[in-house]
């Protein structure tokens, strides 16, 4: 059995989209479930570019967990860390879109967001063999708004330190997740203050830091070796081996953002797997490594749903090709 290269710890669960864009709550008639959670979208993103990885986190005793990890197995996810839980239900959150195609989280239908299955990750039960072969910790940060998945989340840095596998935070602040919104500055802070690896949106980064500038926050941070901020439509800037430089979005036809920013990771971290972490500090290989995360992150959004719309590398390949041939 090939050992994960990339492990992603946090939650999976059904994205219910609305079927109609453009209305609120009350007026959506109907949903449709796609799979998703940001960790498990990198997971199966990464697979499907060729880098082997892992998806660690905990899902209910129903139909949903056990058709998400059935998912997962099929693209080819290494599920060894996966946790079930006896009574609390696995996740399932309602997302409306707008006309545009961005989507605004709606709630969780009749449950509290602390009811769910993955906020119930046990530190004790997380896999230590595949943490000793890993290279990369993918988190997100919905697990620290409860106190199980933060204590799991806290094992797993630890684990990570213990074994040198670097570590990538995206940010992912989603208020809804958090039952006391007002302590999560602190805590996530706190966190990243641990990471090799920072992903996080230009309004996140004002939220955090007060800047979008990748480099000044690497300077706040102090131990974190890139910082990538993401813009959606208006691009992505980045600090990366101490290179700064800023990337326009691929201009396509989007039809729903969710999960482009999980694509964009996977496309980050697969180029790194596959260059070295040394060709960062090149600041050409840099460009061409964020060139092919936007390009990733973009072709996404082409298509419903965040883990059914991510692209083969062929894809990949081509849209680059096409783009440079554009350009030129």
């Amino acid at each position: 059995m090939v050992h994960p290269r990339v492990l992603c710890l946090g939650e999976v669960l059904f994205d219910c989209l609305a079927n109609q864009p453009g209305r609120s709550l009350e007026q959506v008639e109907s949903w449709t479930p796609y799979p998703g959670g940001a960790p498990a979208n990198v997971a199966c993103a990464l697979v499907k570019l060729g880098t082997s990885a892992g998806f660690v986190g905990c899902v209910g005793q129903d139909e949903p967990g056990a058709n998400l990890v059935q998912l997962l197995q099929t693209v080819g996810v290494d599920t060894k860390g996966v946790q079930r839980h006896p009574t609390a239900p696995t996740r399932q959150v309602y997302v409306l879109r707008s006309e545009t195609g961005d989507r605004i989280f709606s709630g969780f239908g009749d449950l509290d967001t602390a009811e769910f299955a993955d906020t119930h990750l046990q530190a004790d039960q997380l896999p230590v063999d595949l943490f000793e072969s890993a290279d990369f910790l993918v988190l997100g940060t919905l697990e620290l708004a409860y106190p199980e998945s933060r204590a799991a989340t806290e094992r797993a840095l630890q684990l990570a330190e213990q074994h040198y596998v670097k570590t990538l935070v995206d940010v992912n602040w989603r208020p809804m997740f958090w039952p006391d919104p007002e302590i999560a500055p602190a805590i996530i802070q706190d966190l990243l203050k641990r990471v090799d690896f920072l992903k996080l949106a230009d309004e996140e980064a004002e939220w955090l830091f007060g800047t979008a500038d990748p480099g000044a926050i690497a300077h706040r941070l102090g131990n974190t070796e890139s910082v990538l901020v993401t813009a959606g439509a208006k691009g992505c800037a980045y600090y990366l081996g101490g290179h700064e430089g800023h990337l326009n979005a691929f201009d396509v036809e989007s039809e729903d953002t969710t999960g482009a920013g999980d694509s964009f990771v996977a496309g980050f971290l697969h180029q790194v797997a596959q260059n070295g972490l040394q060709s960062l500090s090149d600041p050409e290989t840099a460009k061409k490594v964020v060139t092919y995360a936007s390009a990733v992150g973009a072709l996404t959004t082409t298509r419903p749903g965040a883990i059914a719309a991510q692209p083969t590398p062929a894809e990949v390949e081509a849209f680059l090709y096409l783009n440079q041939q554009l350009s030129g």
